[in-house]
């Protein structure tokens, strides 16, 4: 019978791919999140590529802009036109989207409150002109702290996501440690990388970017083979044909097929379109 080994203590090179990942993973959540908060307003599409992975096809769709730029031009909290605060919906269109970004948005603000309690520093004491015990304000009013939700105040809550996501990274790859905060444990780093790989998932999921494949409805404009659809993590769709070398499509060939991502969507739309019109 072979006994049971006690796991082995995590090495300086697991650790700092566990870092690195989840500081990937946080990152993308940031860069998405703008369009989760978008599709909210805007009902499901049954299309490919998802109507908010487009901006990979030609930076911005103009109706996806002018819509955000209406919804929220008083805004404060924006990056360029997209939203960065998970407000409330009356009456949303897009249920899932909503649902996605309330369960990611508990999920990591949960998780900042935990961490803060293990590594970030107490306010300090001071003492006022009498010689009282009183709180440190300038401490307590530390920017770089994570403030805890009250009753009477959101805390750090009040700046969303985006932010949380911001301070969270900065806890796992261990800036500021020693003055305010210490490093963070290994078994809280796991269940902080943990946490964070399901917020992105979620989110992807979502905006239809979790690697779901799709057989587009147009054939191939150059051969007239069939054109698959995939999208990967962050949302970079990629379009490939069946008809091998033989193509004539101006793309790379990749494993025998040829290929469209970035910046060769554009063509391919284009002759989509065209090939549209002059069918119709």
């Amino acid at each position: 019978m072979v006994l049971d080994e006690a796991p082995l203590p995590p090495t300086p090179d697991s650790l700092a791919a566990v870092r690195a990942q989840a500081a990937d993973d946080l990152r993308a959540i940031r860069e998405q999140w703008g369009d989760l908060l978008a599709a909210i307003a805007r009902p499901p599409a049954a299309e490919w590529p998802p109507r908010d992975s487009r901006a990979y096809i030609d930076g911005h769709l103009a109706e996806q802009a002018d819509t955000i730029e209406d919804e929220h031009q008083d805004d404060e909290h924006t990056v360029g036109r997209l939203p960065l605060l998970l407000r409330e919906h009356p009456a949303p269109l897009n249920l899932d989207a909503l649902d996605a970004a309330t369960k990611a948005e508990r999920e990591l603000f949960d998780l900042a409150d935990a961490v803060a309690e293990y590594v970030q520093r107490p306010i300090r004491p001071a003492r006022d002109g009498r010689g009282r015990a009183v709180t440190d304000q300038a401490d307590a009013a530390d920017p770089a702290r994570w403030h805890y939700q009250a009753q009477t105040s959101p805390g750090s809550r009040a700046y969303g996501l985006h932010w949380a996501c911001v301070w969270i990274e900065g806890r796992i790859v261990g800036d500021d440690v020693g003055a305010l905060f210490t490093p963070m444990p290994p078994l809280l780093l796991d269940h902080a990388a943990a946490t964070v790989r399901r917020a992105r998932q979620t989110v992807e999921r979502a905006l239809g970017r979790d690697g779901r494949t799709t057989a587009l409805a147009d054939p191939c404009p150059w051969c007239s083979g069939q054109l698959t659809g995939r999208t990967r993590a962050g949302g970079e769709p990629v379009v490939t044909c069946s008809g091998g070398v033989d193509c004539g499509a101006p793309v790379p060939v990749e494993r025998g097929r040829r290929v469209w991502r970035g910046a060769d969507l554009v063509g391919l739309w284009v002759a989509l379109e065209a090939r549209r019109t002059t069918t119709a």
